[in-house]
């Protein structure tokens, strides 16, 4: 089906697509919704806008893919190699990202699961992870620059003092009045 812009709609359903090796496929706002893409080599696909609610990409390759604005609620990204991969503006709502780490502006982690999720040195500027898991997620380096960090679960204090910065970021009051305690540099701009 071509979309009023354009677009091609790929609409897969609940198709398994179990060890696929493919490197660098446009499906931009593709329809990928319920489909099995475990131990999937997607390495630099485009995936711009597409679905992949409740999506299984256990195990996956997706180092460089290119995932801005797509939906990945519910998704399964466990031991997802996502190296270099670009989640802009994702709603990742409820995701499972355990183990893995990515370029998350502006996404949307609101419930996830990240639990000893690498993101280190991330660019987490205005990231959402309200009532998300960041149980054991490496931190370090990462720019969390007006990132919505509320009612998070599992989040210390070890972990945020070895960002790079909090400047204009939302934290629950008791973190914040331990961090600016001892790393005020946090919140400088």
């Amino acid at each position: 089906m071509i979309t009023e812009r354009g677009y091609c709609m790929i609409d897969l359903g609940e198709i398994n697509l179990l060890d696929v090796n493919r490197k660098r496929i446009n499906l931009e706002r593709a329809n990928l919704e319920k489909t099995n893409l475990t131990g999937a080599n997607l390495k630099e696909t485009y995936l711009e806008g597409a679905d992949l609610d409740w999506a299984i990409l256990r195990r996956a390759n997706l180092v460089e893919t290119k995932l801005e604005k797509a939906n990945l609620i519910g998704a399964n990204l466990q031991e997802a190699n996502l190296f270099m991969a670009n989640l802009t503006g994702a709603n990742l709502q409820g995701a499972k990202l355990e183990g893995a780490g990515a370029k998350l502006e502006g996404a949307n982690l609101e419930g996830a699961i990240l639990e000893r999720a690498n993101l280190f040195r991330a660019d987490l500027i205005k990231a959402n992870f309200q009532g998300a898991n960041l149980h054991g997620v490496d931190l370090t380096g990462a720019n969390l620059k007006e990132a919505n960090l509320r009612k998070v679960h599992y989040l210390t204090f070890d972990q945020l003092s070895k960002v790079k910065t909090l400047h204009d970021s939302k934290l629950d009051e008791k973190l914040l009045n331990s961090l600016r305690k001892e790393h005020v540099h946090l919140f400088k701009r």
